[in-house]
């Protein structure tokens, strides 16, 4: 953020946020808390709640209680406030990455205080502004609120009642990971009253570390001791080195080296490929087309002892049944008409590697006769050759059926089905890990940006929630495509929406629920084939409170003028885009 906002005192701010009892601010200074309630999206139909692309939980008040408590109990009250402290920080910090992403032209006072009205929103705490003033060129920052009906207060005052010291710890490390992530240096809150200590209601300052004179105090509860350490390992989930693209090891723009994902199943297959890559066991790979059994495979080879080795891949549908035995097997010169010189198969190139036999359900069953004897002997013969080649290699085959079906239909050999299904590694679906949906939406992104030379900032909260629903018949493999094709439609600098997305027949059906204005769950608008959502009546469009229909006629005419490019005719009217695009979006322009 190169803006910076010099010194602002309450009456000014309320003026910027056009703060009232009803926190209202100025339409085009997002994001308001509507738009940060549009971003929250509920899925009954998978037991998701998103916001934006964070997946959330909701659970009892009384839930965190129970772990604040075990965890004083068990750690004792130091470790564990230093605990709940590091783990608010880190989620303000996502908090403001996300706001950041999402929003990137907002103006930063309105951006920053997207952090308190996100705490509002998930119904932690209800924050008032005192004073706030802050200027990212020069680093100063200042900011002092009331915190009324604090959560993290009722659940402690209900365990122990009223102490000395204040217990609002998790949310305080919630303010200054948020805080901290705006300035780019770190900012510490610190709670001068608390309900938890007796004050009639909670208070909190918050300054950059170094303008506190004895910042130690509070960096104690930031930085975790040998107990915190132990519990903070069971209760953030951390991705293995082989799940986590490497900073250190740049790949070529579109390639697909990396396994990407947190998901509980997708964790389950990538803990057996790591239980499997040691030893020399065969391995089946099985799952739907697109579920990216090949990359699978592939870092199954590079995490084993046969890495130095090829690797080499064989999709056994692409090869006719005459010439498969040539191709796995080789050839000597004469064998055939056209056979001019001796080759090397596939099983002869992979030596000391690993040969990778996709769609291997294809195969005829003269040619599985063949495979058996390779994979039982170990040894081949080319085809035309009298000579026995021993081979050592690793087989590891794949399919998007199932082989016991297969078997049962006389369509592949039993005998060759058990020489494979020494491992089984079943690969789940992308509507089975949708919590990966957003770590794979942004490694795409990336990707696709680099490769076509694209500058896109990342996904409208829309395109977001599309993505999170969709149903991904074509799995990752889909999912790649949709972004790509996102990365090219979208235009410099703009963010990546659902008409970009979804041009090529898909159906998209709404399934999530949001809130309306009055706060209530609704459904959805459904999205059309094209991406649109379908019209529905605004509530209470072109009243007195909004920009008149005359000012519409002005957007649309701007917009006409500029070729519906949003920013060029923000520009043209003295707007930014975010301003620009939430007017014309309120107006029923675009």
């Amino acid at each position: 953020m190169k803006k910076s906002i010099s010194r602002l005192s309450l009456a000014q701010l309320q003026d910027r946020l056009g703060a009232g009892t009803s926190e209202e601010i100025d339409e085009g200074a997002t994001p308001t808390l509507r738009d940060l309630a549009e971003t929250l999206s509920f899925s009954p139909g998978d037991g998701r709640i998103w916001l934006n692309d964070q997946r959330m939980v909701l659970w009892r008040s009384s839930t965190y209680g129970a772990l604040r408590r075990e965890l004083i109990a068990s750690m004792g009250q130091e470790p564990a406030r230093s605990l709940l402290t590091r783990v608010g920080y880190a989620a303000g910090a996502r908090d403001a990455e996300l706001v950041r992403r999402t929003w990137p032209d907002s103006d930063p006072v309105n951006a920053f205080h997207a952090g308190p009205r996100m705490h509002k929103l998930e119904g932690i705490v209800r924050p008032e502004t005192i004073r706030f003033e802050f200027d990212i060129a020069r680093g100063d920052f200042f900011a002092d609120y009331w915190w009324h009906d604090s959560s993290e207060d009722d659940e402690h005052i209900a365990a122990f009642g009223i102490g000395t010291e204040s217990a609002c710890w998790m949310q305080v490390g919630y303010a200054s990971g948020y805080a901290s992530a705006f300035m780019g240096k770190l900012i510490i809150y610190r709670e001068v009253a608390c309900r938890s200590s007796g004050a009639e209601v909670c208070r909190i300052v918050g300054r950059p570390a170094d303008q506190w004179e004895d910042p130690e105090l509070d960096q104690h509860y930031f930085t975790p001791d040998a107990s915190a350490e132990r519990v903070r390992r069971a209760l953030v989930p951390v991705v293995s080195q082989v799940s986590r693209p490497r900073a250190d090891k740049p790949q070529p723009a579109g390639a697909a080296t990396e396994l990407i994902g947190i998901s509980s199943s997708f964790s389950a297959a990538r803990h057996l490929i790591e239980r499997v890559a040691p030893t020399q066991a065969t391995v089946l790979f099985t799952g739907p087309s697109g579920a990216g059994k090949e990359l699978f495979a592939q870092t199954l080879h590079r995490i084993s002892p046969r890495h130095p080795a090829p690797f080499v891949a064989v999709n056994c549908a692409a090869i006719p049944d005459t010439l498969i035995e040539s191709e796995l097997f080789g050839v000597e010169r004469g064998a055939f008409t056209g056979a001019t010189e001796s080759r090397a198969g596939r099983f002869e190139r992979a030596k000391g590697g690993t040969l990778f036999l996709d769609e291997i359900a294809s195969l005829s069953l003269v040619a599985q006769g063949k495979l058996l004897r390779a994979l039982q002997e170990r040894v081949i013969e080319r085809v035309g050759g009298l000579k026995v080649i021993a081979v050592d290699v690793r087989v590891v085959a794949a399919t998007n059926v199932s082989l016991r079906d297969e078997v049962a239909a006389g369509l592949f050999r039993q005998d060759l089905f058990f020489r494979l299904n020494v491992f089984p590694i079943t690969l789940p679906s992308l509507r089975e890990r949708r919590d990966d949906i957003p770590l794979l939406m942004e490694a795409f992104l990336r990707r696709y940006a680099q490769l076509h030379a694209r500058e896109v900032p990342g996904f409208t909260p829309r395109a977001v929630q599309a993505l999170l629903q969709y149903d991904f018949p074509g799995n990752i493999r889909e999912l790649q495509n949709l972004v790509e094709r996102g990365v090219i439609m979208a235009a410099h600098d703009e963010p990546v929406d659902v008409h970009h997305l979804f041009r090529g027949g898909e159906h998209l059906q709404a399934q999530a629920l949001g809130l309306d204005t009055g706060g209530r769950l609704t459904q959805a608008a459904a999205l059309g084939a094209d991406g649109d959502r379908l019209s529905r009546p605004a509530k209470g469009a072109g009243n007195a409170r909004g920009p008149s229909r005359k000012d519409a006629a002005v957007y649309r005419k701007a917009l006409v003028a500029a070729r519906f490019n949003v920013a060029e005719a923000a520009r043209q009217l003295g707007l930014t885009r975010a301003q620009m695009a939430y007017r014309c979006k309120r107006l029923g322009v675009i």
